[in-house]
């Protein structure tokens, strides 16, 4: 992993608020393999946004959708153990908790036949639910990207501003429906399938890496901008993980995997960095600026995050 020039991390900042178009794969598209259509088949149902469906750089500045996402990881895992296993993938990149309520994506009313995620996802958990076993949902992180705007070319002076009141307000609706999320899943799938929701790591840690490079409007410098996003990652978890315990889910935690607390250098460290910000390098596209930077996790922070899941899936 090479780490990129202090301007070029910048331009991750804003990435995810460019509206690059990604690849999308049919509604309800199954990845499933070796299981054939009949009685003994199972299946794992995976929701979410960019994460859930392998968003990742194309090399040509855009992003592109690929069968390398976390869900996937997951599922080759799982359906290792268990051949009867189909992956019915039903995430949308973009998605908020807004739009995964009640549509509104054009991309993603596409793919759900003009209906929301949760309506297409609630039908089909109605129609399969003795023949589910694991639904995985990862939703709110799109809540507030949308907040942090680029301002000028890449280089010294180039500004990044953070809209504190769109955050506020992403928080607020996150607060609001997430638990309703939770819940018509919980419902719909009924009391016996196995459902796990995911918090957040951190991609914008990578600001530290910025020094002076840019100025930041709305978060006060690189620093500043990592504790922010740091303080409002950790608010936003906290929303989910109630919100998900509180409807019968297990929750894995992103956040814990990537170390995100530990701010320390590890002892021996080559580069002097903090092992969070160290992570967001390894486990995502932020610090590679010949493909990225780009806040979405590359092949080993999928796996990362999917490590996440196995134990609760295990246990489940």
């Amino acid at each position: 992993m090479r780490f990129g020039r202090s301007a070029a991390l910048a331009a991750a900042v804003a990435l995810a608020a460019s509206g690059c178009a990604a690849e999308q794969a049919p509604a309800g598209g199954s990845s499933g393999s070796g299981g054939s259509q009949g009685a003994a088949e199972r299946y794992y149902l995976s929701l979410g946004d960019s994460l859930s469906v392998g968003i990742q750089p194309d090399g040509e500045g855009g992003q592109k959708e690929t069968p390398d996402g976390y869900t996937d990881a997951l599922f080759r895992s799982l359906h290792d153990r268990d051949p009867s296993l189909r992956h019915e993938r039903m995430g949308c990149a973009g998605e908020d908790t807004g739009t995964f309520l009640s549509g509104g994506l054009k991309e993603c009313g596409e793919r759900y036949a003009g209906k929301s995620q949760l309506a297409w996802a609630e039908g089909f958990l109605e129609r399969n639910r003795d023949r589910v076993d694991l639904v995985t949902v990862d939703i709110g992180g799109n809540n507030f990207l949308g907040c942090v705007a680029l301002e000028g070319a890449a280089g010294p002076g180039q500004e990044v501003s953070v809209d504190r009141q769109c955050v506020q307000d992403g928080l607020d609706r996150l607060e609001e429906e997430a638990p309703e999320i939770a819940s018509r899943l919980r419902a719909a799938a009924g009391p016996d399938v196995q459902l796990v929701g995911m918090t957040y790591y951190n991609p914008f840690l990578a600001a530290r890496l910025l020094g002076d490079a840019v100025e930041l409007e709305g978060a006060g410098g690189p620093e500043e901008l990592a504790d922010y996003s740091t303080e409002v990652l950790d608010e936003a978890n906290g929303v989910l993980r109630t919100a998900y315990t509180d409807a019968g889910f297990e929750v894995a935690d992103a956040a814990e995997a990537f170390g995100t607390e530990d701010s320390g250098v590890p002892e021996g460290s080559e580069t002097g960095i903090p092992a969070n910000v160290q992570a967001v390098c390894d486990y995502t596209w932020m610090c590679d600026t010949s493909a990225g930077p780009d806040i979405h996790t590359n092949q080993a922070g999928a796996l990362r995050i999917a490590g996440a899941f196995e134990p609760l899936v295990e246990a489940g």
